[in-house]
């Protein structure tokens, strides 16, 4: 995979993708990174990228000229078949105002062969940008970050470690949190960790006591059955305190609702 992130601040990239999973699969030749920064598309003496809004109000916004100059230099344009999501590739636009990323779209974005990462800054991007060069818009969660810097970053990673090699046991990467229970229906099951689009089951390791802190029994005695059993209904308790909403009905087995029903009885 190809990916280009487009930025006034190129030099923000030098730490965060020189790390863990990131680095290897860069190293491995799996994912490709270009920072290209946004001033170079600027032509006036100052290399401005920004300015007042029309029609008044606070803030500055950044320009769309030497955005679409930026990208139109790496042979792309508002294409209909790249929008239509019919080619193997995406312009992306960070904005507070974008779809939440979610692990389905990583799964999704993880499939192409290119991404295109244009992080906004200040109080936002001309909408013209996001009209017709973006084929989306993606936000990182709902917060308000100071620019699409970190939210690039994460998005790099986050689709990084799905594709193929870049991870050493591939079956780690669809046994976590937020894996649908369709991703893991479509395979047979490799081992007891399923999430099945649940916040994670609680890990432990040795020693099985530390400071009067025990391990769980069940987990110590081998039977996979009861281990199974066990995370599953370890994962729904915690996704029940921290994330309700992700608590989907339709989602859920009749195992699961047993083992909801039982959590429910005893809290």
């Amino acid at each position: 995979m190809k990916v280009d992130i487009v930025t006034i601040f190129p030099d923000f990239f030098r730490g965060p993708l020189d790390y863990g999973i990131l680095r290897r699969a860069r190293e491995a030749g799996l994912v490709e990174v270009n920072i290209h920064d946004l001033r170079q598309f600027a032509h006036d003496r100052h290399r401005t990228v920004d300015d007042r809004p029309f029609g008044g109000g606070e803030g500055m916004v950044l320009k769309p000229e030497p955005i679409f100059e930026c990208i139109e230099s790496l042979g792309l344009t508002a294409h209909p078949d790249r929008i239509a999501g019919r080619a193997a590739e995406s312009v992306i636009l960070l904005s507070a105002q974008g779809q939440k990323l979610d692990q389905n779209q990583a799964q999704e974005l993880a499939g192409l062969k290119r991404l295109v990462l244009i992080c906004g800054r200040y109080e936002g991007v001309d909408e013209r940008v996001g009209q017709y060069l973006a084929d989306r818009e993606i936000s990182v969660g709902d917060y308000v970050l100071s620019g699409g810097e970190l939210g690039a970053a994460l998005i790099v990673d986050v689709v990084s470690r799905l594709l193929p090699g870049a991870v050493g046991n591939a079956a780690s990467t669809r046994q976590e949190s937020f894996t649908t229970r369709a991703e893991l229906e479509s395979e047979r099951p490799q081992s007891t960790c399923t999430s099945g689009g649940l916040l994670d089951y609680p890990h432990y390791t040795r020693p099985a006591e530390f400071r009067g802190m025990t391990v769980p029994e069940v987990l110590v005695h081998g039977n996979h059955e009861q281990i199974r059993r066990w995370r599953r209904s370890a994962a729904l308790e915690k996704t029940r305190r921290n994330r309700p909403d992700l608590l989907d009905p339709a989602r859920l087995s009749a195992e699961d609702r047993t083992l909801l029903a039982e959590i429910e009885r005893e809290s």
